[in-house]
């Protein structure tokens, strides 16, 4: 019998084991290979890879330092921003960190303690309620195994199964598909790129390099000939001086976007939610890694005593995430509007000349 078992190891589940581990019995699964190399037929995590401010005052927070063998090169401090729908672009400064995201999932579960049981390969299926709690269904390694567990911590992702199950996916954010394509680039790229376009999407596209790798990707709706609008996309950058030949790889994945408060749900009874399955994301960037770090060391503090009454305290202490929420809902508009977003361009304040 567990204490807790949680639903994935990404940064948000993995740094929750992680704080609480010295307190109650855990078991973290995941459907991802997060101790060993990713087998070559299978796909990593569709994530630009760039580490924002406030992911990054989360890990300072956290009293963490990435190591070295995350970092890719460059790392630059430019967003070129082009606004196909207006005809216009800018220059801006800003300060991202630029790594691995694959490497970076595995560092975090590297800092989860010997005493965590885990189960990696592994398809998390469904629970139950029994008297002293849950008891837990999953395959691992083909076989189904099932656990018995006090609490259930859903820490996985947008398409959350955890949140499915007890939220029936009432009132859930508004869902994007990222799709991400990457090519060989030799050229020097000094600059980001985030392209925004009411032909190819409502939300905003991405170019990163990587090495000797460029990145493209897009979020996009679902079901409104998502593919075609991405090569369109790919077809229409041509003119802005990009070429994407020599494709070495294609990823997906669903995102949320938050359009009220209300979207973030923290759970119920014995089950939390934490990140991105919480509706934890940024609005305006679909930015989440410092939401799912927050969720976790908010989550850890209200386990920190006892168990009992911990989803009201949670409840109560993600009151500042929904402020953040707030905030990039105002901020939006400025971005996402095409009229305000010419005006913000075309005064040229904070671009670089």
């Amino acid at each position: 019998m567990y204490d807790i078992v949680i639903v994935g190891a990404g940064p948000g589940g993995a740094n929750l084991a992680r704080l609480i581990s010295g307190k109650y019995k855990i078991l973290l699964i995941d459907k991802g290979y997060m101790e060993n190399e990713t087998p070559k037929n299978l796909s990593h995590k569709c994530c630009g890879g760039l580490l924002a401010p406030d992911a990054q005052k989360m890990i300072a927070k956290l009293g963490l330092s990435l190591p070295k063998d995350i970092l890719v090169n460059p790392q630059i401090f430019a967003v070129r921003t082009i606004d196909m729908t207006n005809n216009i672009e800018r220059l801006y400064q800003r300060f991202y960190i630029n790594f691995d995201r694959e490497k970076f999932d595995k560092w975090f579960v590297s800092l989860v303690p010997d005493q965590v049981d885990k189960r990696f390969n592994c398809l998390f299926k469904e629970f139950k309620k029994i008297p002293e709690g849950y008891e837990l269904k999953y395959i691992h390694k083909g076989q189904e195994e099932t656990v018995k567990t006090r609490i259930i911590i859903g820490a996985d992702g947008a398409h959350s199964k955890v949140r499915s199950l007890i939220n029936k996916n009432e009132n859930k954010p508004k869902e994007y598909i990222a799709i991400q394509e990457w090519f060989e680039c030799n050229d020097h790229m000094p600059y980001y790129g985030a392209i925004f376009d009411e032909e190819i999407t409502d939300f905003y596209s991405w170019t990163i390099p990587k090495d000797n790798y460029i990145i493209l990707g897009s979020a996009l709706k679902p079901k409104d000939n998502s593919l075609e609008k991405f090569e369109k996309l790919k077809i229409k950058l041509k003119d802005y001086g990009f070429r994407f030949d020599n494709k070495i790889k294609r990823e997906g994945a669903y995102i949320f976007r938050p359009t009220k408060i209300s979207n973030l749900y923290v759970g119920d009874d014995n089950i939390a939610l934490i990140g991105e399955a919480a509706g934890a994301i940024s609005p305006s960037s679909a930015q989440g890694i410092s939401y799912a770090l927050r969720t976790s060391l908010h989550l850890a503090s209200c386990l920190e005593d006892s168990t009992e009454g911990f989803i009201d305290r949670y409840e109560k202490k993600v009151n500042d995430i929904k402020i953040k929420l707030l905030l990039k809902k105002i901020k939006s508009p400025a971005m996402y509007q095409p009229l305000v977003r010419q005006m913000a361009m075309k005064s040229g304040i904070q671009s670089i000349r």
